[in-house]
Order: C-alpha cells, then structure tokens, then sequence
C-alpha cells in the first residue's frame, strides 16, 4: 500500500507545480510524485562514486 506524504510550499511553487500539471496533462499530485523521484535519484547519483 503506497504512503501518503503532505507537501507544503508557498505560493510560487505551488504555481509552478500548477503549471507543470498543466503542461503535461498531469494531475498535481502526480508532478510531486516525478519531481520526488527525480530528487532521489540525483541524490543517489552524487552519492555513488
């Protein structure tokens, strides 16, 4: 079963997370999702040697 996690921003990021779910024809909550996943990952990429 996937967590549920509660993000708040101010209101120029939200915008921008707005904008994205637009521009793809994704929900909001979808575009956190990516964005989460993409943070990670580049996380990890500077963490391996």
């Amino acid at each position: 079963m996937p967590t549920r996690f509660t993000v708040v921003c101010d209101d120029d990021v939200a915008g921008r997370v707005a904008d994205l779910a637009r521009q793809y024809d994704l929900t909001e909550e979808e575009v956190l999702r990516q964005l989460v996943e993409l943070g990670l990952d580049e996380i990890d990429e500077k963490a391996t040697p």
